[in-house]
């Protein structure tokens, strides 16, 4: 089992920056890839990026490609998602998932573990 739960949203303005944080429970999560989801009002649940076990391999969407960037601290068992440059179109619950697969998913269904999320809110 692995417990996930994000923290670092808030209200930001456009062009502004926010870190968001995952910590997850467990010893296992040095073996589990990792990925960021997010899910807007009335929306479906949307991926954003994801990260290998080691932390060499990150894929992105292309909505947040440059912006964003994901990256892992095993020793701590912390996921981040970094994001600059802020838009409104970024508003949204964020949520961290672990997979149990071989490789890194885009797919949500691939992810057997999720956290509550933290809303994020990009607003003048």
């Amino acid at each position: 089992q692995v417990q996930l739960v994000e923290s670092g949203g808030g209200l930001v303005q456009p062009g502004g920056s926010l870190s968001l944080s995952c910590t997850a429970s467990g010893r296992t999560f040095s073996r589990r890839h990792m990925g960021w989801f997010r899910q807007a009002p009335g929306e479906e649940r949307e991926f954003v990026a994801t990260i290998s076990r080691s932390g060499d391999s990150t894929r992105y969407a292309d909505s947040v490609k440059g912006r964003f960037t994901i990256s892992r601290d095993n020793a701590k068992n912390m996921v981040y998602l970094q994001m600059d440059s802020l838009k409104p179109e970024d508003t949204a619950v964020y949520r961290c998932a672990a997979t149990d697969l071989y490789s890194t998913s885009w797919s949500e269904y691939d992810y057997s573990y999720w956290g509550q999320g933290t809303q994020v809110t990009v607003s003048s």
